[in-house]
């Protein structure tokens, strides 16, 4: 079950072609979607003036090298450690989340366009890391859901609360967790497969497909805006903000443990 193409055997049912022009409809709403968030909320005007500002205001001129430095290591630390996450277990779930994703869709991707039948079902090694990514989704998705969250852990609201920030977390839990019962039951000949694939289609359709209004696009945005962090303490503009105070940073109360991210 973990080494067969669930795609392949779903070609059965749905033509190869069908699920392919699926997948390029969704490439297509994440890139549409995105370019709407920009528009209608004005981040990329308010990312360059807050860049032009600070190079106005900033005490030094960062050269072209150290702006490769700067760049190569936001990629890093922030890009693929979630460096900006002081809280370990949140880092931690963020990472599994993160990695999840990309293994689940780029396997996707790949499973459905270069070998979508069962005479070219492909390597084990895809469906294998399909299963894996989408696993760690729901263990660093529900862990965070339900441990992790602020307004949980720190407020004490009850992790049955929903708001529309939470849209891309609970869609992504959704398509993550329908499609790993889908491909399960299909693996066992489940009279209820067309069923969970119904309804794991049209989680993962509101996932790609709601971006204007979840922090789906928060994933293109927090590189570009770590970047910008960096080059404002390079060049000394801070954001406009004050030196850091010259005394040990204190969050919260000094009898428990802090809550912060």
């Amino acid at each position: 079950m973990l080494t067969s193409n669930p795609f392949a055997e779903l070609s059965a049912l749905i033509p190869p072609t069908v699920m392919q022009v699926y997948v390029v409809i969704m490439i297509i709403l994440v890139a549409g979607g995105t370019l709407f968030d920009i528009w209608h909320k004005k981040s990329a005007k308010y990312f360059f003036n807050n860049w032009r500002k600070a190079k106005n205001s900033g005490a030094r001129q960062v050269g072209g090298g150290e702006a490769v430095s700067l760049a190569v290591r936001t990629v890093v630390v922030e890009g693929l450690m979630s460096g900006e996450f002081c809280n370990a277990r949140r880092r931690i779930a963020h990472l599994l989340t993160m990695y999840g994703f990309l293994a689940y869709v780029i396997t996707t991707a790949v499973m459905v366009f270069c070998y979508p039948t069962p005479e070219a079902s492909g390597p084990a090694i895809l469906p294998l890391l399909w299963w894996i990514g989408g696993l760690l989704i729901c263990i660093g998705g529900y862990w965070f859901w339900f441990f992790i969250r602020v307004d949980v852990v720190a407020e004490g609201n009850s992790p049955f609360r929903v708001v529309r920030a939470d849209l891309f977390i609970l869609s992504l839990l959704a398509s993550a967790t329908l499609g790993l019962i889908w491909a399960y039951v299909q693996a066992k000949d489940s009279v209820w497969t067309n069923g969970w694939f119904g309804l794991y289609v049209i989680a993962t359709t509101v996932l790609f497909g709601s971006i204007p209004w979840s922090k789906f696009s928060h994933m293109f945005f927090k590189p570009a805006a770590a970047l910008q962090k960096r080059m404002a303490e390079a060049d000394g503009s801070r954001s406009n903000l004050p030196a850091p105070a010259d005394k040990p940073e204190v969050f919260g109360s000094a009898r428990r443990a802090p809550r912060h991210y």
